[in-house]
């Protein structure tokens, strides 16, 4: 699957947020098939085969030109290294969308899902004009908690028992916010 010409990137000061391609299959293969992600995830599943990272990419096209879901590749702007995805929900009749992020295990806890998310929150609200983006995590992992708090979203509430995974309930803590340029 190429990437058109006019697909979108945003550029950070360490980052470039572009389309998956299928080359980025087996990469993304590799850092899902992590039990650490999985369970701090909602949707990905374990383990997590290459024909799941292609089936998966697949997807991103046709939502994309769509506008239902835009799908970024968090990579290295120098070397290209992918670290991780993005991706924001578009509910075009509501003008809101959902935030999701996942980055490679052995990249945590170096700033790129939050540096990633403030690059796709300028891109909702200044590009495709959303008025409102929410997120929503697992109580059992704070660290995305404060990735949203960092890029200035706000607990709006607790979703309680609201998953069933490992065989247990998962609360799930809702951040939202409102773009700035409607108020």
């Amino acid at each position: 699957m190429n990437q058109p010409a006019t697909s979108p990137t945003i550029k950070t000061e360490r980052l470039l947020l572009r389309r998956f391609n299928a080359a980025d299959a087996p990469e993304v293969s590799r850092l899902c098939d992590n039990y650490n992600l999985y369970k701090s995830t909602l949707n990905l599943p374990h383990p997590y085969p290459l024909e799941s990272a292609l089936e998966w990419i697949a997807t991103h096209n046709e939502s994309f030109t769509s506008g239902r879901m835009y799908e970024f590749a968090i990579t290295n702007k120098e070397s290209g290294k992918l670290y991780g995805a993005i991706g924001l929900s578009h509910q075009q009749a509501h003008r809101h969308g959902e935030i999701g992020y996942w980055i490679g295990e052995e990249y945590w806890g170096q700033g790129y899902a939050t540096e990633a998310a403030r690059a796709v929150l300028d891109f909702a609200f200044r590009d495709k004009d959303l008025h409102r983006v929410y997120a929503r995590f697992f109580a059992s992992n704070p660290a995305s908690g404060k990735v949203m708090e960092k890029c200035g979203m706000t607990y709006e509430g607790t979703q309680k028992d609201h998953i069933f995974k490992e065989g247990r309930y998962e609360d799930l803590l809702l951040f939202g916010i409102l773009n700035p340029n409607h108020q």
